[in-house]
């Protein structure tokens, strides 16, 4: 018996179109982490990007529970001394309803190098369409 090992020229990508629309933030954003990292396959391997694309649509209608609209903070700082920002998720969702998806989903994956190469395969929209349909197969 050898153990198979995935190569660069193995890696098959797959496109995935995701509705936000009335979804729970986490449990979607474990869903799309899970995709985008390759989890589902059966060929993962941990120090190669194996995932697929994921295209979320309609990113400005996914919901929180409870009284996370009003609690639920996001923090940014420039850097400066006395540059902190925070932003709590009603306000985040008014100016830039895409980057909520994008920092949960960002938590999930890792923080280095091959993440960020992940990341790149995340598109989201904060509408119904987006541009990508010919990469779609079956349509």
């Amino acid at each position: 018996m050898k153990t198979y090992s995935v190569k660069l020229a193995d890696i098959q990508r797959e496109w995935h179109v995701i509705d936000a629309e009335g979804q729970t933030l986490g449990r979607l954003c474990t869903k799309i982490a899970t995709l985008i990292r390759g989890k589902h396959k059966p060929t993962y391997t941990t120090h190669l990007d194996v995932g697929d694309y994921v295209i979320v649509v309609n990113a400005g209608k996914v919901v929180v529970t409870g009284d996370k609209e009003n609690q639920k903070m996001y923090y940014r700082h420039s850097n400066y001394p006395g540059g902190l920002k925070s932003m709590n998720y009603a306000e985040m969702m008014k100016k830039h309803p895409s980057r909520i998806i994008e920092h949960a989903v960002k938590g999930m994956i890792p923080h280095n190098r091959l993440g960020a190469a992940m990341m790149k395969k995340l598109k989201i929209y904060v509408g119904p369409t987006h541009p990508h349909e010919a990469q779609i197969k079956g349509k």
